[in-house]
């Protein structure tokens, strides 16, 4: 008798789990996916191309509000809950509609789930969406760079494409590869910046083919993780970000305490904009959780291109949009910015079309700010709508891409970075010397 399983996730963990322990294994037979998160993933299919001979039709993706009624439709055994970023509480209610429903709930761990790499990783990881992972990330980047050591990075899927046997292995290194495969605001938030450094990233759905082409390249690579999950490689060195803006979501968040426990390094960023108070709370948690860690202290000071167009004006403020939405932040760069230059943020909720402003009615904390959802062709339309609409003198970008080159904004805009400067020691380039020592084989 196989075992009969359901998989709840949002496109990532999901498929990665899929493929690496249920897609050939004959104890076990995946009834379907469901989906929450990202929008317009229910409905279609995970490809017969990849879900293997033993689904010669593929596999079923529903909405997850069908749970209940899909656990007893197909008489399911077990449940996987293969998605993060989520309060325990979310967690559990989960598990109590699972488990109402007749079946077991299961959270898969690192064991079943990562893969092995012949080179050096080093994953960075983080507690919650919008931590600071990514420049985290790219300065790891640039420190084994200057070393003359040829790094990839790995990133953590993003496979919203309506054909995802388009999507099975992805490289980007120019411009043009983000055109090709048509990249969501989302995807290009995370690449650009490394083909801005002459880097190279790597993408998709299949994370053992993925794998296995970076290490041709590569000297080391950078697991670049998202949605605070932990990593899909099994890591050598774990470095993990924490946010003391939100104080406390360090240990109530799955599976971001995960990513606090298992850290060799955690990285305390954003402290130059951060309450003393909230630092400190953060520290003591990391203390509590993984006394052993290193810690290091870092800011994420703002700049801003042309100040002059801000200053003391009526101003658009937009964000990047899993920060905002499932990661639960009312503000991010281009917030901190706008009072920086004493701006006067608009309220865009008014200005919403679409389903940006169906985005308004999911996130209820969203007040001030525009999250800079682009999902496909469409919403991407929705949001320049959504922006050439707002009344004010100008738009502030705080995503990490130029949202001009993709959308026609009819205001003056500027555009807000932020990289990661650490504070005293020990710090990023101390920690990278002494995990190198153990030789990388160029």
């Amino acid at each position: 008798m196989k075992t009969k399983v359901i998989i709840m996730g949002a496109a990532g963990r999901d498929f990665h789990n899929f493929n690496v322990f249920f897609r050939n294994n004959p104890s076990y037979e995946i009834l379907a996916f469901t989906a929450a998160q990202i929008p317009d993933i229910e409905g279609r299919k995970y490809p017969k191309e990849l879900a293997g001979e033993n689904y010669p039709d593929g596999i079923p993706i529903y909405a997850e509000n069908e749970l209940p009624v899909l656990i007893k439709k197909f008489d399911a055994d077990q449940v996987v809950l293969a998605y993060s970023d989520l309060p325990y509480a979310y967690v559990m209610e989960k598990s109590a509609v699972v488990n109402a429903s007749g079946a077991d709930f299961i959270l898969m761990g690192p064991k079943n789930t990562m893969l092995k790499s012949s080179k050096p990783v080093i994953a960075v990881c983080a507690v919650r969406t919008g931590c600071g992972k990514s420049q985290t990330s790219r300065k790891i980047f640039k420190i084994l760079k200057g070393k003359g050591l040829k790094v990839s990075s790995i990133r953590h899927p993003m496979p919203y494409g309506p054909d995802l046997t388009k999507q099975v292995c992805e490289r980007f290194a120019s411009y043009d590869d983000l055109d090709r495969y048509n990249c969501t605001i989302e995807e290009r938030e995370e690449y650009e910046p490394y083909i801005d450094m002459g880097g190279v990233v790597y993408a998709g759905v299949d994370y053992e083919k993925i794998l296995r082409e970076a290490e041709k390249e590569s000297d080391v690579i950078i697991w670049d993780g998202g949605n605070n999950d932990f990593s899909f490689i099994k890591p050598d060195l774990l470095i993990t970000v924490v946010d003391p803006h939100r104080p406390g979501h360090e240990i109530g968040y799955y599976p971001g305490e995960v990513n606090l426990r298992m850290a060799d390094v955690v990285v305390i960023n954003k402290m130059d904009s951060a309450k003393p108070g909230n630092v400190e709370i953060v520290k003591n948690n990391i203390k509590n959780r993984n006394p052993n860690a290193k810690i290091i202290e870092a800011d994420s000071p703002v700049t801003v291109d042309k100040p002059e167009i801000i200053e003391n004006k009526n101003v658009l403020v937009v964000e990047d949009g899993p920060t905002l939405t499932h990661g639960g932040m009312r503000y991010g760069a281009g917030f901190i910015a706008a009072e920086k230059f004493n701006s006067n943020v608009i309220e865009p909720r008014k200005y919403a079309v679409g389903s940006i402003k169906k985005t308004y009615e999911k996130y209820g904390h969203l007040e001030k700010i525009l999250p800079a959802m682009g999902y496909g062709k469409k919403q991407i339309s929705e949001l320049e709508e959504t922006i050439n609409k707002a009344e004010c003198d100008a738009v502030i970008i705080g995503t990490p891409i130029d949202l001009g080159r993709i959308l026609k904004i009819n205001k003056p805009s500027t555009r807000v970075r932020y990289e990661l400067e650490e504070r005293g020691k020990p710090d990023l380039d101390d920690v990278l010397k002494e995990f190198l020592k153990g030789g990388v084989k160029r």
